[in-house]
């Protein structure tokens, strides 16, 4: 089962999290990431890019495989998750955007898109530490209830519960991507290690069914507990469904 470290509050997890990527990263100058993006990850990107200028943590060898993207939304929307990685991360460290990854959701064939991605991950060895979130629904990545534990990157259509928790950012005109091209659960548990991130009361549901019932396709994130290295760090908040001890 996985290690569940629980913290009063959500800064407290978010800064454990930076703290294991820039660990590994100087433990390993050459790692291969793969990252995440929404709101979770704000504040453990933030701590990484303290902890960059404070420590001259180097990037410039690290290799990152992001988790996913909106399938039709350009690199430079607002809301495309490229544009979030590059503002909250990359445009604030010293990696080489050459060795940034993110799923084309543009691409005109995705299907091919999503061989290619897996083609890369494969060709750079592999994802050393993968970075994870968690859906209110369970999902992790784009990969929504019922998906299989054995999935690779594919097109996923996106669930009406992750489209209106991504709803706060578009404008009110735009309309919120209703599919998008994700790692499957199958290339995340090839991860050498993983780490997931919940905080709040609005994952706490999530986090019992991931971590506190048997795995069950419903709850994506279950599958989890199949894998031999995973740390998930929570606050209080959303370990509250959680079983004491």
């Amino acid at each position: 089962m996985p290690t569940i470290d629980i913290f009063e509050a959500p800064e407290d997890a978010a800064e454990r999290a930076a703290r294991l990527i820039a660990e590994a990263v100087r433990a390993k100058p050459t790692i291969v990431l793969g990252l995440a993006t929404g709101e979770t990850m704000r504040p453990v990107y933030a701590a990484l890019v303290a902890d960059h200028r404070r420590n001259a943590t180097s990037w410039r060898g690290v290799t990152v495989f992001n988790l996913d993207d909106y399938v039709g939304l350009p690199a430079d929307h607002p809301a495309s998750f490229s544009r979030f990685m590059r503002e909250t991360l990359f445009d604030h460290i010293d990696i080489a955007s050459e060795r940034c990854w993110m799923p084309d959701g543009m691409a005109p064939d995705l299907a091919q898109e999503a061989r290619a991605y897996e083609a890369r991950i494969a060709a750079a060895g592999g994802i050393d530490l993968q970075l994870l979130g968690i859906g209110s629904n369970g999902h992790i990545a784009f990969n929504e209830p019922g998906s299989d534990f054995a999935g690779r990157t594919r097109v996923v259509a996106l669930a009406q519960e992750t489209r209106a928790a991504a709803a706060l950012a578009f404008a009110e005109d735009d309309d919120v991507p209703r599919y998008g091209l994700t790692l499957g659960i199958g290339t995340i548990l090839q991860a050498r290690r993983i780490v997931l991130v919940a905080t709040g009361a609005g994952k706490a549901r999530a986090v019992a069914k991931a971590f506190g019932a048997p795995a069950d396709v419903a709850c994506p994130a279950s599958a989890l507990q199949a894998h031999a290295d995973v740390t998930v760090l929570l606050d209080a908040a959303a370990a509250a469904g959680l079983a004491p001890g």
